[in-house]
């Protein structure tokens, strides 16, 4: 026998590409940790990076978006909000650094460029949500009695 309804409800396409992009964004964020702790600890850059031997701006910035990217990794891994929100003061922060102040922390352009990309890509995500919603509205206005 046949039941009448599937056991769990079918997640539109929208929703799965949404939790892909997420997880790839959070690969990502705990990619960008675990330099800046491999440049702090020495680990790369020849030990020419160590916390120690860096100076005061790198020093901040360096330990910040160490602690800062794997706990949005976390959370956009999970797919939860606050993930969103601490990746945009990471992203925040690296284009901050490049484009701001690039004469202290260097130029470069790549990483606020893929920062922009993926606040885009999220900003879309969340317009269709919000599209489909409103029409889900609409439907249960017209349907309703």
């Amino acid at each position: 026998m046949e039941p009448d309804s599937p056991p769990h409800p079918k997640l539109p396409l929208t929703e799965i590409l949404y939790f892909v992009f997420l997880r790839l964004v959070a690969a990502s964020c705990f990619w960008f940790g675990l330099q800046y702790w491999a440049m702090l600890t020495g680990y790369t850059l020849s030990g020419h990076a160590r916390f120690d031997m860096l100076n005061l701006p790198w020093r901040v910035a360096g330990t910040g978006l160490a602690v800062v990217f794997p706990v949005a990794a976390l959370g956009l891994w999970l797919g939860v909000s606050w993930g969103a929100v601490i990746w945009v003061i990471g992203a925040g922060a690296q284009i901050a650094m490049y484009k701001v102040w690039p004469n202290i922390f260097g130029s470069n352009t790549l990483v606020p460029v893929m920062h922009c990309i993926v606040a885009t890509v999220y900003i879309l995500f969340q317009v269709a949500f919000w599209l489909d919603a409103r029409q889900n509205d609409e439907r249960a206005r017209i349907d309703s009695p």
